[in-house]
């Protein structure tokens, strides 16, 4: 146990290391994570840490997709679904179908266990891709946030039918078209269910601690059922995330919000940091097990799957961007072609994590008929090799080409076109207030006294939104960088009359929390006033 705790708060220091390295290099920190993991595998002494894939497929896993359907935007996810679903059916299956060639006729892999490595590396991480580019200030179409847990869910369902033609030496394509539907259906449905019936007894439940502790157990209940049953409980995940994301904002109180924003992003930080650094620590688990055999095998066998993965999206993205347009002139009227700049790097963003290292360790040890499943090993180090392939090498190179295709100027529009639509949603929103306040006064439903001060609160947030002017944002951000001095001028006071005996904690935390919430609603305001570089 004194082993277990030393080891967890070794990779906490590590993972706080780096994150400060990381910001001070500009750098994305889950690249730097799986290279500090790779440097500690290699380092005499340390504790060896083997990946349970147990651990990632129905520990790590749930939270981290169910975390990435609430951040989602089921608008969005609606407009991008058929470019997310090109890729996560479309390329997920055609780059199973690529891997499997390539290694058959140039290894001799049996077409089976082809497509077993083809399932476990085609589909791109749900958490590395996000990690990488959420600091690039991309277009937000080019993030295509539901794409990489929409790939995990289509290749968990590919994983489970090859592995099991390769245990049992059977395989049935009309069965396995048939129980991949019905996975996909079924699912969506159950999703949709726990995801209604969570906010149903959030809502009964009264209390930020139960609510948010509510929160934590739902994606377990839509991730867990469906998996048992042969499902990959993505899928549930994600539908149970977006439904709680479209119908929760008028469902979940303030109080449980503000307390389960922090929570959330706390638990998703740790959750990633720590899969990142681990799956680089992972190292230490495949040199113990290499010999010089499978080290010869893997010298084609790496850079031809790697090759066979990225060629595959490059392929596969053009037609499926271009095609439909061509084949619908409504389509293209309504939703024209994008930039080839976009295209690109849509098809560069192929970056592989550990869903798929966990697959691959979750592969049986046996097949049915008691022989050692054929492979296993190389299929464990290749993947390996593509993980840390796409994530280092294609994560590290992206800032450049990102830059060399000129993508932030269309970020840069883009997000003033958002803050624009922000700023006039903000005012509608205060008139609706004030019509409101109007009826109040109209009807006396309330003193002259509490209207007048009520008045003077609605002037107070009406003065916060940027006005149209060139310099509006600039004064408004302005203005918050002197808030928060005087801000930090109130904490000194109360802290003051704290010392001196003239309030006691409990009002000092009340005083302090208000000031808290302000100071919190500062950030926004900051952010009016300024573009992000690149």
């Amino acid at each position: 146990m004194a082993g277990m705790i030393q080891t967890i708060l070794l990779l906490l220091a590590v993972l706080v290391f780096v994150a400060v390295v990381a910001n001070r290099l500009n750098t994305a920190p889950s690249i730097l994570l799986v290279i500090a993991g790779i440097a500690l595998a290699v380092i005499p002494g340390l504790p060896r840490i083997a990946l349970a894939p147990e651990l990632v497929l129905l520990g790590f896993l749930p939270p981290l997709i169910y975390s990435a359907g609430v951040a989602m935007s089921w608008r969005e996810f609606r407009f991008n679904l058929r470019p997310i679903t090109l890729l996560a059916f479309g390329c997920v299956i055609f780059t199973s179908w690529a891997v499997a060639a390539v290694t058959h006729f140039t290894l001799g892999m049996p077409w089976a266990v082809g497509f077993v490595l083809g399932a476990i590396v085609a589909p791109t991480d749900v958490v590395a891709p996000l990690a990488i580019v959420r600091n690039l200030g991309l277009p937000r179409r080019l993030v295509l946030e539901g794409e990489g847990v929409a790939n995990d869910a289509t290749a968990l369902i590919l994983y489970r039918f090859a592995v099991a033609a390769v245990s049992s030496g059977m395989f049935s394509f009309g069965e396995a078209v048939g129980t991949f539907a019905l996975i996909v259906v079924g699912e969506i449905a159950y999703g949709i269910g726990v995801g209604w019936y969570s906010l149903r007894l959030r809502r009964w439940a009264n209390d930020p601690r139960v609510e948010i502790t509510l929160s934590l157990l739902t994606p377990y209940a839509a991730f867990l059922i469906p998996q048992h049953l042969g499902g990959s409980g993505v899928l549930a995940t994600v539908a149970a995330g977006l439904y709680v994301s479209w119908n929760g904002p008028l469902l979940i109180p303030a109080a449980t919000r503000l307390q389960g924003i922090f929570f959330w992003d706390l638990l998703v930080y740790l959750l990633e940091g720590i899969l990142f650094l681990v799956t680089g620590m992972e190292t230490r688990v495949l040199l113990d097990r290499a010999d010089p055999v499978l080290l010869h095998d893997l010298a084609l066998a790496v850079p031809l799957t790697v090759g066979a993965v990225v060629l595959a999206r490059f392929i596969w993205v053009y037609p499926s961007v271009y095609l439909p347009r061509w084949l619908s002139p409504a389509l293209a009227r309504r939703d024209p072609v994008p930039p080839w700049q976009w295209s690109f790097l849509l098809g560069f963003v192929g970056v592989r994590g550990v869903v798929s290292l966990a697959a691959a360790l979750a592969i049986p040890l046996t097949t049915a008929s008691g022989l050692l499943f054929p492979q296993r090993d190389l299929i464990l180090f290749v993947t390996f090799g593509v993980i840390v392939a796409t994530l280092i090498g294609q994560g590290l190179m992206l800032p450049a080409i990102v830059r060399w295709l000129a993508l932030p100027h269309d970020a840069e529009d883009e997000r003033q076109r958002e803050q624009d639509a922000e700023i006039a949603a903000r005012l509608d929103a205060l008139n609706v207030a004030q019509g409101r306040l109007d009826g109040f006064a109209a009807e006396a439903e309330a003193s002259p006294a509490a209207i007048a001060i009520l008045r003077a609160r609605h002037d107070y947030r009406a003065g916060q939104v940027p006005k149209n002017a060139p310099d509006g944002h600039e004064t408004v951000a302005a203005a918050a960088r002197l808030r928060a001095e005087l801000i930090a001028a109130e904490r000194e006071y109360i802290y003051r009359l704290l010392q001196n005996g003239e309030i006691t904690d409990e009002a000092r935390r009340r005083i302090e929390r208000e000031l808290d919430l302000e100071e919190a609603s500062l950030a926004l305001k900051k952010d009016l006033g300024k573009q992000t570089p690149l």
